[in-house]
């Protein structure tokens, strides 16, 4: 199969939608896909948040959505369809890191949450939205994991077995939609510098700085510009990937 649209010459603008789309990674992915023209769809916890967001962009729509809970992402997915008529983009950006701790100071709770947000929002996004990119004949998904979960970081293992569990399900949802006209691939970035990045402590942002080779935090237009390319009809013989963008960090 091939795409029925391309980011030129498309008889319409391609319908995006970005989860955690209020703020960090999310938001300057939304902002260059949005400038490129395509249609996105804000979704995003924070109501407030992510309305006004929304009005900084042109043509962007705005969604309240936990993307823990099955009926909030399935009511969203198709109230997508019904008012846009398409879903030709995912991108699963909504994350925390958790608390930055060892492991046997990590209670279940806390584990449960980084584990509901990371891996199983990326489930349950991916599941809604992929019968309606199966009908459109196209599609792009994108996952936001991180060098964590390739690596693991101490006092960090909820957010990097999380993030490992995402790299995985980008493998397995690649092998499944490998036949038709969807991708689906991740990133793994390093430490960018994000509000994410301000939930950790001082003492652990510097570790992970330290472990950079280039010596700085990444920033947001860098990684969006990555997923830029993921998320476009260009990216057509790249599927369940992991694309590392790490200023050197990952040798692997």
């Amino acid at each position: 199969m091939t795409d029925r649209l391309s980011a030129a010459g498309s008889a319409r603008p391609r319908i995006a939608v970005i989860t955690g789309g209020a703020g960090g990674l999310g938001y300057a992915i939304a902002r260059r896909l949005a400038a490129q023209g395509d249609t996105v769809v804000l979704w995003d916890i924070d109501p407030d948040a992510v309305n006004r967001v929304a009005t900084s962009l042109p043509g962007a729509r705005a969604a309240v959505v936990d993307v823990t809970r099955q009926d909030s992402v399935d009511q969203a997915a198709r109230a997508v369809m019904d008012d846009l008529g398409a879903i030709d983009v995912l991108v699963n950006s909504a994350g925390i890191t958790g608390p930055n701790r060892l492991l046997a100071d990590y209670s279940f709770e806390e584990w449960r949450r980084v584990m509901a947000i990371n891996l199983d929002g990326t489930f349950l996004c991916c599941r809604a939205v992929t019968p309606f990119m199966l009908k459109g004949e196209n599609g792009r998904i994108v996952n936001l994991a991180s060098i964590a979960g390739k690596e693991g970081n101490a006092n960090a293992s909820a957010y990097s077995a999380s993030k490992a569990g995402v790299i995985a399900l980008t493998k397995s949802l690649g092998k499944e939609l490998a036949q038709t006209s969807i991708r689906v691939n991740c990133v793994t970035p390093a430490a960018i510098e994000t509000e994410l990045l301000r939930q950790m402590t001082p003492e652990f942002t510097q570790f992970v700085i330290s472990k950079i080779p280039m010596g700085r935090l990444g920033q947001p237009d860098e990684v969006a510009a990555m997923v830029e390319w993921l998320a476009s009809p260009a990216c057509s013989f790249s599927t369940g990937a992991v694309f590392d963008i790490s200023g050197g960090r990952a040798t692997y």
